[in-house]
């Protein structure tokens, strides 16, 4: 029994209809066949290119200044030509010309050519298959996706914030970038929340990653962070879910930035706002006490006009109002020429005891009126400073009526002067209501006073401290506040540079004694 004939085989038939597109060329490099597929490729007809060579076909890009393809390509034939051996190019960039020759023009296309030798039957080179698959397209998706890359890195590394991934169900972190502010940065593994958030905020976050994961949308919030050093921050953490082809998430990509600054800056500026209405209404309050007194006199005078004594009685009730209407007034300026460098000092070298001894004189009525017992301290020696009189004793004056204003009556205030070879010190120190430690850290700002109601008029304006704080800055000086709690008293330190006293050791200083206690003060000597 014969086996029946195989079918003859349609090689040229294969040869138009593949996908793959092939040049025939002889050993002059000349194109004697091309199929439909490389026709389509390089958008050329068959008229075009056959008979003519290969380089002529598909000529070099003169914008390439290497043309790395076209001597690629021409090293790959002659090796076919010598080695009657299939040879294989790889990846190849060639430059395809589009348009009319004249115009010059090139698209950058890429290759993945194979060209393979025909044989006769002495095993001699007479043709040479060239396949060429265009893979512009799969390398174009590669240069982007390295340039997308890069751009992620480049970005990764840049931000100062956090970027992370997360598991769909939160349970795994795999942290991007090295970035400190929150615990645990740069860790893989297990995501622990109560690593990253205060034991107080954990409900509310997690709360609102479960209802991100539950409706498979954008996660974000603001809160309370701890961070790597172990102090509290705050940071906004936004996290998109990254979905399937089914829907379902795969993964979520997040990053968190720390916020603390600008948390901060947010309740300073409420802060200050609260300190500022509260400054008003007391403003106001105090505007409006010396009002009431000075109404009643200008209608005592309409009634009294011919009684001089009911007269002379009712001015001096006037004058003390106005005195105090003026002194809120200046304290006001004054507050408002410092705060914008408006004020120019008179420096001279002075003694600091004769600027304490002013200062205590100033303070005399509020110090007997309270019945404070006062413990003025001081040194046999000159304690002389580069300063402004005026200035200098306005300081100790501020510092001892806030001293006088926040002790109960019958408490005690104490005046130290003390010196160092570089330095003198003024030290006030009372066993009054004390400050918290929130107090201490902003006693010195603007319109900052202890709690108080709007009707205890010896609270003030809450101006002075940051007064003086600001006239000791103007003199090289620093102050600093001292208290061990509400109800233990304060301690105020003036510090200023000391100068050389040579050439004021005659100048006739009265010397005072080293400690006198007073119930109300007094000049020494």
């Amino acid at each position: 029994m014969t086996r029946p004939a195989a079918p003859p085989f349609d090689y040229e038939g294969i040869f138009r209809s593949t996908a793959s597109a092939y040049l025939v060329l002889d050993t002059r490099l000349v194109i004697v066949d091309v199929n439909p597929a490389y026709l389509e490729a390089t958008s050329r007809t068959r008229q075009s290119v056959l008979g003519r060579h290969i380089f002529d076909a598909f000529p070099e890009n003169p914008n390439d200044p290497q043309a790395t393809g076209v001597r690629r390509l021409f090293e790959s034939l002659q090796r076919v030509m010598q080695s009657k051996t299939r040879d294989s190019l790889g990846l190849l960039q060639y430059d395809i010309p589009v348009g009319p020759r004249e115009e010059g023009r090139f698209e950058r296309r890429y290759w993945s050519p194979v060209n393979s030798p025909v044989l006769d039957q002495e095993g001699r080179v007479t043709h040479i298959i060239h396949q060429a698959i265009d893979v512009t397209a799969r390398v174009a998706s590669e240069i982007a996706l390295r340039t997308s890359e890069h751009r992620f890195n480049a970005l990764r590394d840049a931000t100062g914030d956090v970027i992370y991934r997360m598991s769909p169900d939160w349970r795994f972190i795999d942290e991007l970038n090295g970035r400190g502010f929150l615990q645990g940065t740069g860790e893989k593994g297990e995501w622990r929340i109560e690593n990253y958030v205060p034991a107080e905020n954990i409900a509310a976050v997690r709360q609102a990653i479960d209802e991100a994961i539950r409706t498979k949308s954008t996660f974000e919030l603001e809160h309370p962070v701890l961070r790597a050093d172990g102090s509290r921050g705050w940071t906004v953490s936004r996290a998109v879910p990254l979905l399937d082809t089914r829907g379902e998430i795969v993964e979520w990509l997040g990053c968190a930035s720390d916020i603390s600054t600008r948390k901060l800056a947010e309740e300073q500026l409420l802060d200050a706002g609260r300190r500022k209405d509260e400054f008003l209404a007391m403003l106001a309050h105090e505007l409006r006490n010396p009002l009431a007194p000075i109404a009643s006199a200008a209608s005592l005078l309409r009634l009294a006009a011919h009684d001089e004594a009911r007269v002379r009685k009712t001015s001096e009730i006037v004058a003390r109002q106005v005195q105090h209407l003026t002194g809120l007034v200046d304290d006001l300026l004054d507050v408002s020429r410092v705060t914008r460098g408006h004020v120019d000092l008179d420096r001279v070298p002075l003694d600091l005891r004769s600027i304490l001894q002013d200062a205590l004189e100033q303070v005399r009525p509020l110090v007997e009126q309270r019945r404070h017992r006062l413990i003025f301290q001081t040194t046999p020696f000159a304690a002389t400073v580069s300063g402004d009189a005026k200035r200098l004793t306005q300081v100790v004056t501020n510092l001892l009526t806030n001293a006088a204003k926040y002790t109960p009556p019958g408490g005690e205030i104490s005046v130290n002067l003390e010196q160092s070879p570089t330095h003198i010190s003024v030290v006030i120190q009372d066993n009054g209501v004390g400050m918290s430690p929130k107090l201490i850290e902003s006693c010195f700002e603007l319109f900052v006073q202890a709690e108080r109601t709007s009707d205890r008029a010896a609270g003030g304006l809450g101006i002075g401290l940051a007064l003086v704080k600001r006239l000791v800055e103007l003199h090289d000086g620093r102050i600093a506040a001292r208290s061990d709690g509400e109800g233990r008293g304060s301690t105020f330190t003036v510090t200023l540079s000391r100068i050389d006293t040579a050439a004021l050791s005659n100048s006739g200083t009265p010397e005072c004694p080293g400690s006198t206690a007073l119930h109300s003060p007094e000049r020494c000597g």
